[in-house]
């Protein structure tokens, strides 16, 4: 069964360059495209889309609200959205990941990454690219300092959990985290998910804030 995409940007050249790269992958499919972040809503809500490939920056909604109201909708639970663009602005980075983006990608970004990003969002895996990562630390540099209260948040997970909670704060994918680890991709999945669950984050940015903010990892 393929992944089903919906295309969101204002440009229609860009979107006829992702829906030829898109359609060329045997397990992936464009299903629908937007100009906008209020076409992408109704646009998804007919399609029912598996990824939604979302630019920052487009006229009337934007794609940041876009994803805010699509996070917040229950009849689109389980929609994941892959934000891209051309200028990978920290202002940018962090109000997408806290409008609920599941990842985060310039569109620099090469064609066979894309691709990978798609297929990692569908999976729960999220991709952040280092720019994300950096902007993310950035932003977390000028919140509260530790306390107490966050390091103790970290008690519910194993050595292991803890380990992998400090890759994912570097933007490692499951499958770096794997090698990393000697061991196999869906073990690391399992430990993410695990950590996830145990801290209760709702994606894998909340992974990264939580790792800072408890001084498990620092700037």
């Amino acid at each position: 069964m393929k992944l089903r995409v919906l295309l969101a940007d204002d440009q229609a050249l860009i979107r006829a360059g992702f829906r030829v790269l898109i359609d060329a992958a045997p397990d992936l499919e464009v299903v629908g495209e937007a100009g906008d972040g209020g076409e992408a809503l109704e646009v998804l809500r007919r399609t029912r889309a598996d990824v939604v490939l979302m630019d920052v920056r487009m006229p009337g909604l934007d794609g940041i609200e876009a994803t805010r109201r699509i996070t917040a909708d229950d009849d689109l639970a389980g929609v994941k959205v892959l934000m891209l663009t051309t200028f990978e602005v920290d202002e940018h980075v962090v109000r997408a990941l806290h409008a609920g983006a599941s990842g985060f990608l310039g569109k620099g970004v090469e064609p066979a990454e894309l691709l990978a990003a798609i297929r990692q969002v569908a999976e729960g895996d999220a991709p952040l690219s280092a720019l994300a990562i950096q902007a993310l630390v950035r932003n977390l540099r000028g919140g509260p300092a530790t306390t107490a209260v966050d390091a103790e948040r970290l008690n519910v997970l194993t050595q292991r959990e803890r380990e992998v909670v400090a890759l994912v704060a570097t933007g490692m994918s499951n499958d770096e985290i794997a090698a990393k680890l000697f061991v196999s991709p869906l073990t690391a999945k399992t430990h993410v998910n695990r950590a996830m669950m145990k801290l209760q984050a709702r994606d894998r940015a909340q992974l990264v804030v939580i790792a800072y903010r408890s001084g498990l990892v620092r700037p």
